[in-house]
């Protein structure tokens, strides 16, 4: 059996992306992402100009024994661990969340955690509450990050009906499948657009801060808001992003919502970014200039 988990302890998730866009040869970035966030992580070669339920059968249920032999390797503990990863998968990422999914203690809980990231399982995210300007900050819960989007996957879509597709009858996950999918997507999107921030500071295309390095990148979230990216350069200039994985053009609301949310964080921005699958509305366009900068899933090219 040749497909193989990889987790690797050394690259990172764009390096990964990157392998694999040069290894399978995707039509395009967003081809590109809707294959890597299943098939992210494992060692095998992906004809992208076949349906990715095709390739789901093909490559992950039909070898569903030895894929589950590789995973019981992969995270080396027992019940505990799946639920752990499963309420990550299927949850909204926070520790909390997880723990009450799988029904543990804090403690226990996570000790379980603590282990598969040191593994290279998981990865732990704090939220980048230092850079609000509010005094009277609670402490919220961490969130976590699967390093291989396939071990993502399996969680979320395998483990949780695993004896069906053990005897051979897939249907009931090509149903769970079709819900979830985009969410799949969406957060390697996410995940990208914080390397494309980086990629584009790197290349000084951002006026009010050339040559500036970054001394912070992450997301904030408390108990009612999330920005899906925020970024500190050492001169003190703040960005925050939005990140939208839909089939419809961004329009000026979103950007509104954006600058709403971060007032109410206590976050002074300077620029804001927006990633968008599907492009922009005319009227967004016509505001980008050094306060605003927009990207297409087409910008998310990093040779």
């Amino acid at each position: 059996m040749s497909n193989k988990i990889i987790i690797s302890n050394t690259k990172s998730l764009l390096q990964d992306f990157q392998d694999f866009c040069k290894k399978n040869n995707p039509a395009n970035q967003e081809e590109a992402i809707k294959y890597f966030s299943i098939f992210g992580g494992l060692n095998i070669h992906i004809n992208t100009s076949i349906s990715i339920e095709k390739l789901i059968e093909k490559l992950i249920l039909n070898k569903y024994k030895y894929l589950r032999n590789d995973i019981n390797t992969l995270i080396s503990g027992g019940e505990l661990y799946s639920s752990i990863l499963t309420g990550i998968a299927l949850g909204d990422r926070r520790t909390n969340s997880a723990f009450k999914r799988a029904n543990i203690s804090f403690d226990e809980g996570i000790g379980i955690v603590d282990h598969l990231c040191k593994s290279k399982v998981l990865k732990l995210e704090k939220s980048l509450q230092s850079l609000s300007n509010n005094n009277n900050q609670y402490t919220v819960s961490e969130k976590l990050l699967f390093k291989s989007p396939f071990v993502r996957f399996w969680f979320a879509c395998i483990s949780p009906i695993f004896k069906g597709i053990r005897d051979g009858n897939y249907e009931e996950f090509f149903l769970v499948f079709q819900n979830r999918k985009e969410q799949f997507s969406q957060l390697i999107f996410e995940q990208l657009s914080h390397e494309i921030i980086k990629l584009k500071i790197r290349q000084n295309i951002f006026t009010k801060i050339q040559g500036q390095t970054i001394i912070k990148l992450g997301r904030y979230w408390d108990d009612d808001i999330n920005i899906d990216l925020l970024v500190k350069t050492k001169n003190g200039q703040t960005i925050a992003g939005e990140c939208k994985y839909t089939n419809s053009k961004i329009n000026k609301a979103v950007l509104t919502n954006l600058k709403e949310r971060c007032k109410k964080a206590k976050i002074d921005i300077d620029i804001f970014v927006l990633f968008s699958k599907s492009g922009f509305s005319s009227e967004l366009k016509s505001l980008k200039g050094d306060y605003l900068k927009l990207f297409t899933i087409k910008s998310f090219k990093f040779n």
